[in-house]
């Protein structure tokens, strides 16, 4: 068999993988839902490509697109993957044993994510510029090479992007790379704004030489090459067990303060554990804190977000950023043992019970954090109690009805080649919910009163939310119930 027919192989596996897949139907919602968004941002896309088609026309720099592709669309584009792309190494496991090369498998899944259709989307925006630069005076050759070597950086950009995750999975710190990569290129605007202009000028005039597809050729090799061997190893190194093991336990905290709330008390044992110990779910929350520390810097020591409406909107979204990462999920990782928990009458009920105590006490974290904003003159006391009680209340109301449907098993520790989990209809409809109705309900509040009535009103709406929390978790376990056959199919299909 050689690499042609192992790419063909391999590319029907995937294809018979997702149609077989138990989260195919129930996916089917968000699956509409992404390509709506995708045509909205092919429309858009082209919008833009013609619009700085006209401006390079005008201002005869026809590589002006090329130019700011290290500035702007490979920052979007890195962004966009998040949503739509896996590592490849994700899939690799069942190949281990075949009697095929291992690393011919995982260069063929890197190639699939080469040819992939969202790749293909950016050619919304370079065509039309392509186009309209070649009929307002560049040659034929260069608007070709437009082309050609925007989709080979966007090609470079998806290699790159699974370095990036794959290194991320193993340690934060990681982070470092991405942004040392994107934001050293925006330094010089801070530095200098006609170093910037410079810059961008020779960039412009560099993306319509002979040579520079070259370069981007030899780029994307590079990249592809070494992610190559990033993902051999790392995925032989997880599937073998290959991995540091950590310093052996000496002592096991027992957290005994909590024995006094029962059943509800041990399940709040276990939430604190499985962040200690998991690090899928660790990794979570240290991402969760990790952007709050980030935004909380941004309001606080620079005037980026100084108008009203942002500075409302951004003390909302660090308090709900924590929960929306948290419990987007919920009931995933229960997934792995959720038919011991069916065993004892209520047990589930005594899980949500302290999955909520749990959350609504981690809030905390966010509002400890964003104290430089208050100091700083940017947040009241006011809006941070405000949003905290909207978060407890309103927004956990809403992310704890997924709970009821949400069936997909998430992985504890695996980081490589754990299952991609695939989002329901229902599930979306009410994250997005969850996102923009209490944000619409505080934009409401703010535009009709003022901030003093707003905020109080906010804290009334919250406190009334949180205060009848065993009501409305009562409720939810009773629609878990019903469900309860259908949901362990999926918990059991997607482990």
């Amino acid at each position: 068999m050689n690499r042609l027919q192992l790419f063909l192989l391999l590319r029907r596996h995937n294809t018979l993988a997702v149609r077989r897949s138990p989260a195919l139907e129930q996916s089917m919602v968000a699956r509409v839902l992404m390509l709506l968004g995708a045509g909205f941002m092919v429309i858009y896309l082209i919008f833009l490509g013609t619009m700085m088609a006209i401006l390079a026309t005008d201002d005869r720099q026809y590589g002006l697109l090329l130019a700011m592709m290290p500035f702007l669309w490979m920052v979007i584009d890195f962004g966009l993957r998040f949503a739509v792309q896996q590592t490849p190494a994700m899939f690799a496991k069942p190949y281990l044993l075949q009697p095929m090369p291992f690393g011919a498998v995982i260069e063929n899944f890197l190639v699939n994510t080469l040819v992939t259709g969202h790749n293909w989307v950016w050619l919304a925006l370079l065509l039309p510029y392509a186009i309209i630069v070649f009929f307002g005076g560049a040659t034929l050759l260069e608007a070709i090479g437009i082309v050609f070597c925007g989709m080979v950086l966007i090609l470079a950009n998806s290699q790159f992007y699974l370095m990036v995750r794959t290194l991320v999975g193993r340690s934060l710190l990681w982070w470092v790379l991405p942004i040392v990569a994107y934001g050293s290129l925006w330094l010089t605007l801070v530095i200098d704004e006609d170093l910037f202009e410079k810059l961008m000028d020779g960039f412009s005039d560099a993306c319509v030489a002979w040579w520079f597809p070259l370069v981007c050729i030899a780029l994307l090799v590079m990249l592809f090459m070494l992610n190559r061997w990033m993902q051999l190893r790392y995925v032989r190194e997880e599937i073998g067990r290959l991995e540091k093991k950590e310093a052996a336990m000496k002592h096991v905290t027992k957290f005994t303060f909590l024995e006094r709330f029962g059943l509800t008390g041990e399940y709040l044992k276990l939430e604190i554990k499985s962040i200690m110990r998991n690090k899928a779910i660790r990794s979570r929350v240290i991402m969760s804190v990790t952007l709050i520390v980030v935004f909380t810097l941004l309001v606080s020591y620079t005037s980026i977000y100084d108008g009203r409406t942002m500075l409302n909107f951004w003390c909302f979204y660090c308090f709900a950023i924590y929960g929306v990462s948290a419990m987007v999920k919920v009931m995933g990782p229960e997934g792995n043992y959720i038919d011991l928990l069916l065993v004892h009458h209520e047990s589930i009920l005594s899980l949500l019970k302290a999955k909520y105590w749990f959350h609504s006490i981690m809030l905390i974290i966010p509002f400890l954090l964003m104290l430089p904003a208050v100091i700083a003159g940017k947040f009241s006391l006011l809006m941070m109690f405000a949003y905290m009680f909207i978060c407890s209340g309103m927004l956990y109301f809403m992310l704890f009805q997924l709970a009821v449907y949400n069936k997909q098993t998430l992985p504890l520790n695996s980081k490589i080649t754990g299952k991609n989990s695939v989002e329901n209809g229902m599930q979306l409809v009410i994250e997005m919910l969850a996102l923009f109705l209490p944000l619409a309900l505080v934009a409401a509040m703010v535009l009709l009163f003022d901030d003093t009535t707003a905020y109080w009103t906010l804290i009334v709406i919250g406190l009334l939310f949180t205060v009848t929390h065993p009501f409305w978790l009562r409720n939810v376990y009773s629609r878990m119930m019903k469900r309860k056959y259908e949901n362990l199919e999926g918990f059991h299909a997607s482990r």
